[in-house]
């Protein structure tokens, strides 16, 4: 019975992965910041470690899998904040838990990223790097000074993404597979504030996919969970986009 571990479970696209990893007999430890296995605030160094402790406790010291569903959208209070959970909280779960996951049979992880990490000339902007090199105090006092949350979520997004295809070797010597899949639109309680919200609600509702409307969380657990199933052995470092079009969309001669 295969031992996963899921943050960001109480809802959204973590909810519906850890309803349906149970229906196929895992095991499954959810971390999220209340209702849940592990209750822990990823968002800072100490809260990432407790989380990471518990999970470690949970599962007797070994994992088959890993799934990093949680992050914060252009509503969060501020922009250093999504930084700390939807990159920092990210590289110290990869990190701490590798070796769990170190040479089991089959072992394999996914992060969530997201479309966001295309939109153009983001790639140009300091903090990425800033987030890459581990240098949070600088990539913290950039992002603030920018106030941008559009920059603080593409940038985090684009961030994990080259996080995950850096660790390729790292990973590969450990026997544990790699991946990120990127949504576009998910019907999530995330999702709806970021309609709502006064800066972004009208750019996010008029923002639509080709395939004319968008995913359900289940839809995108289906997709985590092929990545994370021996019928994607040979996948490692791939940025899967389940978007619905946008990234086809925005970039149609690049990819």
């Amino acid at each position: 019975m295969p031992i996963t571990a899921v943050t960001g479970s109480a809802s959204g696209i973590g909810a519906a992965l850890c309803a349906q990893l149970r229906n196929e007999g895992h095991t499954v430890i959810g971390i999220d910041r209340a209702n849940a296995d592990v209750n822990a605030d990823l968002s800072t160094a100490e809260g990432c470690q407790q989380a990471i402790d518990e999970v470690l406790v949970q599962a007797d010291g070994t994992l088959d899998h890993l799934v990093l569903c949680a992050g914060v959208g252009v509503t969060a209070p501020s922009s250093e904040l999504i930084l700390a959970v939807n990159y920092f909280a990210v590289s110290r779960m990869l990190d701490g838990l590798l070796g769990a996951m170190s040479q089991r049979p089959d072992a394999s992880a996914v992060v969530v990223g997201s479309v966001a990490s295309v939109q153009p000339g983001i790639n140009k902007h300091p903090v990425v790097e800033q987030m890459l090199s581990d240098d949070e105090a600088a990539a913290m006092a950039t992002i603030k000074e920018a106030n941008d949350p559009s920059l603080a979520y593409g940038g985090s997004k684009l961030a994990v993404s080259l996080l995950v295809r850096r660790k390729v070797r790292e990973w590969a010597k450990q026997g544990v597979r790699l991946n990120v899949v990127a949504p576009g639109v998910v019907e999530t309680p995330l999702y709806k504030a970021s309609t709502e919200d006064a800066r972004y609600g009208e750019a996010t509702r008029n923002f639509v996919a080709p395939i004319g409307r968008g995913s359900q969380p289940d839809e995108l657990a289906n997709v985590i969970r092929f990545l994370l199933s021996t019928q994607a052995s040979f996948m490692h470092g791939t940025v899967v986009f389940a978007d619905g079009g946008m990234d086809a969309m925005m970039r149609p001669d690049r990819f």
